[in-house]
């Protein structure tokens, strides 16, 4: 039986990896840090609490379990202050150490999760993998993009196998209260306006189930390097608000431009996902508006 370890499990997207990971037959070990809560849902996952900011720790828990795979999506990502913070460096690090760990614990496969802020967001189009240019704007997009760099040329020289996702826009439940969507459904349950920019920029959204069930059939494929985890569909941020602003019936309650858009956003950011289709054989299960709604529920429930 395949043996995998997950970083993050616990995540706003690890924790959408597991049951597909059960579902395809792996055996299961979920990371997650010392102070973020174990989603303890199925009995098939084994739990493994540890500070992955600790090389010992980290070196004695793959040594432990030998896992053949590695699934790895633990990182900073503190809404408002991740794009540009120095912890960042500090899961380069960790990432490192996690990944000569599973070498030396004798493992085979490695997916890990980029994002789409490698990229050269100033071409203001497309995002092809291998094609367009790796130019990154903030801390963490460089972050990101010199971990792939490290990761390609050190499972080179291994023989390891690994793969590169590229997360662009996620949404589902979960989400930080925050973020554009979590933050408009939670506004208009509660019946309180919600605030937003214009809306004009073009995005590429993906619900957190799909991008989590994209990364298992990557893991589980032989597809390699880097490769887009999105739907490949631009909209427009007012139109998904508006979206919830209808399933909800308090279209009223929308404040479009109440709020200035980010200085340098740019218009349009939305990825090529001809890789994903053609070579991991994979479509999204969800379209905008069904994961508008599914999401919707789980605040309602939740909130």
């Amino acid at each position: 039986m395949k043996t995998v370890l997950v970083t993050g499990a616990s995540g706003f997207i690890g924790q959408q990896a597991l049951a597909p990971l059960v579902a395809r037959g792996f055996t299961v070990h979920a990371a997650t840090g010392p102070r973020q809560p174990v989603v303890a849902s199925d009995p098939r996952v084994v739990w493994h609490v540890f500070d992955l900011l600790d090389p010992a720790h980290t070196h004695d828990l793959l040594h432990a379990l030998r896992p053949e795979y590695l699934l790895h999506f633990a990182w900073y990502v503190e809404p408002g202050k991740f794009w540009n913070s120095s912890e960042n460096l500090r899961w380069v690090e960790a990432s490192l150490t996690l990944l000569r760990a599973f070498a030396s614990a004798g493992g085979k496969r490695v997916v890990m999760a980029g994002t789409c802020a490698e990229y050269d967001w100033s071409h203001d189009g497309v995002c092809v993998e291998n094609h367009t240019s790796l130019q990154p704007a903030t801390l963490y997009g460089v972050c990101k993009h010199a971990l792939h760099q490290i990761l390609a040329g050190f499972t080179t020289n291994t023989g390891m196998s690994y793969a590169w996702g590229r997360i662009f826009w996620p949404y589902g439940p979960s989400e930080h209260p925050s973020r554009l969507v979590a933050s408009v459904i939670c506004s208009l349950l509660q019946n309180k306006p919600a605030l937003c920019s214009p809306g004009d920029q073009l995005r590429d959204y993906m619900h957190t189930i799909d991008i989590a069930d994209a990364f298992v059939t990557l893991l589980d494929s032989q597809v390699t390097g880097p490769i887009n985890i999105a739907s490949g569909e631009p909209v427009a941020i007012k139109d998904i608000v508006y979206l919830i602003g209808d399933q909800l019936g308090r279209r009223d309650l929308i404040r479009l431009g109440a709020l200035q858009a980010a200085t340098g956003d740019p218009p349009i950011v939305v990825a090529s996902t001809n890789r994903l289709r053609d070579e991991a054989n994979w479509l999204p299960r969800f379209d905008l508006s069904e994961g508008i709604v599914q999401t919707i529920a789980w605040w309602r429930n939740h909130l």
